[in-house]
């Protein structure tokens, strides 16, 4: 029952974590005049910046480490719940 517990606040966290991120990206997305490929996920992870050439202003909000770490966050909390349900189910 503890371990349950566990696994389903690591894996609320995690996505908590992850839809707050997409969720602000999703707010700051009107107010991007460029970017490169899927503007969500530019908004999100941007891209490498290049010193040295030109001064636009890079206009993303670089949270994607805090995004990859809420969706291990929920991959694990998901993988300590199943865990526990086959565990249980097989004692039957």
């Amino acid at each position: 029952m503890k371990r349950t517990v566990i696994g389903g606040f690591i894996m609320i966290g995690g996505i908590f974590t992850t839809l707050t991120i997409i969720l602000m990206a999703m707010m700051y997305m009107p107010s991007m005049t460029s970017w490169t490929g899927s503007q969500l996920w530019y908004a999100i992870f941007g891209e490498k910046r290049q010193y040295g050439f030109g001064s636009a202003a890079v206009q993303s909000l670089f949270l994607g480490f805090p995004f990859v770490v809420g969706l291990l966050l929920t991959i694990l909390g998901l993988v300590i719940l199943a865990k526990e349900y086959f565990d249980k189910s097989f004692l039957k």
